[in-house]
């Protein structure tokens, strides 16, 4: 049997959001097995000392529906239940984009 470690994990598509002083990365790996998985990842800079700080979810094909599920049903109280006068369209991507590098690190 061989060892599974990080080089056969192969990154098959890749999605980068960056907001605010975070950024997110969505990303689907598959496995030697040829199954597939996702990682979500956010990464914040941090002010003392310039480092990175990484917090990382790993979502499996199993669990996909019942996490769009869950995300859109909490995503959907807090706009319709607890903000819904609250303006969610300020923080589109062009808002972002005309910020500069520095700023969204």
């Amino acid at each position: 049997m061989e060892d599974y470690n990080n080089s056969d994990r192969q990154e098959i598509f890749s999605k980068k959001i960056r907001a605010g002083k975070r950024t997110y990365f969505f990303d689907v790996k598959s496995t030697k097995g040829n199954d597939y998985f996702i990682t979500i990842t956010e990464s914040k800079k941090r002010f003392e000392d310039g480092s990175f700080v990484k917090h990382k979810i790993f979502l499996y094909k199993e669990d996909f529906n019942k996490f769009m599920e869950a995300l859109n049903d909490t995503i959907n109280h807090v706009k319709t239940e607890l903000m819904p006068e609250y303006n969610f369209e300020e923080f589109s991507r062009d808002n972002y984009s005309s910020q500069s590098e520095e700023e969204v690190a």
